[in-house]
């Protein structure tokens, strides 16, 4: 397995020591070949939860419980030093939201990756770094030119897939996008998304975790999804069911919410989500979704809720899946 991460729990700690879990006990896996879909709204913990596999344990987050693994290797989360210099960028990278801001304005492209390697692997000298590095570019549909300009000479889609070339450029077996296409026209957006797929294919990246609140923009490219609300996975699946036959009241909400063009969600009709996820501050003892949940009962806000499997299919809720199933 490429990645197994079991009952994670990750909180920020505010000034008068009140905890958020914004990463509440989350399991899944990750196998090679694979592209898994992390999608909800904006609050509900991916980019939390995307922290806290890159081991950004800096206040005010911190690291609860739980336990990672790359290659079937457990991550020892207290050698610091060794994580720094054995797992990022080699075993796991990080693509940030707003990524294609993320490069100094007052370097050239080429001094980034030059960095990287006087880091990771000082033995290999300027030249065969530079060489290699346009060698890759070219692999990525990047003209040689990039490595050459500065941040700022760039179109923000040409920006954002040479923030992607950079951190895959020493070949990390796995991938975390966060929001990889946000603030991007759809062609720029399909770009991107190609080339993800490209990274994959060529084997630069052995499996990739997309974080998105665009469920539909999931459709084309994962093969599992996974759905969080409020720090919790609400739904676990393969993608065509989560998307097209979803069996959590959120999820359902989530598709009943966008406007798509494919023709199994066409006659579906657009419904409104009201409220936001709720404060974590608050201890909740039920359901999360329960407020604005339109098949709530009492128990769901009392009970603890429990994860279900159905044919391969997760999902957490109260109700029988007769009552949740279309």
């Amino acid at each position: 397995m490429l990645l197994d991460v079991k009952k994670l729990k990750t909180y920020y700690k505010l000034r008068d020591n009140t905890k958020i879990h914004a990463v509440d006990n989350i399991s899944f896996q990750l196998s090679r070949g694979e592209i898994l879909g992390i999608a909800g709204e904006s609050g509900c913990g991916k980019s939390t939860l995307a922290l806290s596999l890159m081991f950004y344990y800096f206040p005010p987050l911190f690291f609860d419980s739980g336990e990672i693994f790359i290659n079937n290797q457990k991550i020892v989360f207290s050698k610091r030093g060794e994580i720094q210099k054995n797992i990022l960028g080699n075993k796991i990278a990080y693509i940030p939201q707003a990524a294609m801001n993320a490069l100094n304005p007052t370097q050239k492209v080429k001094n980034f990756i030059l960095d990287i390697f006087k880091e990771h692997k000082p033995h290999i000298k300027k030249k065969e770094v530079l060489q290699f590095a346009a060698s890759r570019f070219s692999e990525l549909n990047l003209p040689e030119r990039v490595l050459n300009s500065y941040p700022n000479e760039l179109s923000g889609g040409m920006r954002q897939r040479t923030i992607i070339g950079i951190s895959t450029i020493l070949d990390p077996d796995i991938l975390i996008a966060d929001e990889p296409t946000s603030a991007l026209d759809v062609t720029s957006q399909k770009k991107v998304v190609k080339m993800l797929k490209s990274l994959l294919d060529k084997n630069f990246v052995k499996g990739i975790i997309f974080i998105t609140h665009e469920l539909t923009l999931l459709a084309n490219i994962t093969h599992n999804i996974m759905v969080m609300y409020a720090g919790q996975i609400m739904e676990y699946g393969k993608t065509n069911d989560v998307i097209f036959h979803g069996i959590h009241p959120y999820t359902k909400a989530l598709m009943g919410s966008i406007i798509v063009a494919e023709k199994e969600m066409k006659k579906r009709q657009l419904t409104f989500l009201p409220g936001a996820p709720p404060d974590l501050k608050n201890e909740i003892k039920g359901c999360r979704f329960a407020e604005r949940c339109s098949f709530v009962k009492n128990e769901c806000r009392f009970n603890q809720i429990e994860e279900k499997i159905h044919t391969s299919h997760m999902y957490r809720c109260l109700r029988p899946l007769t009552d949740l199933k279309d």
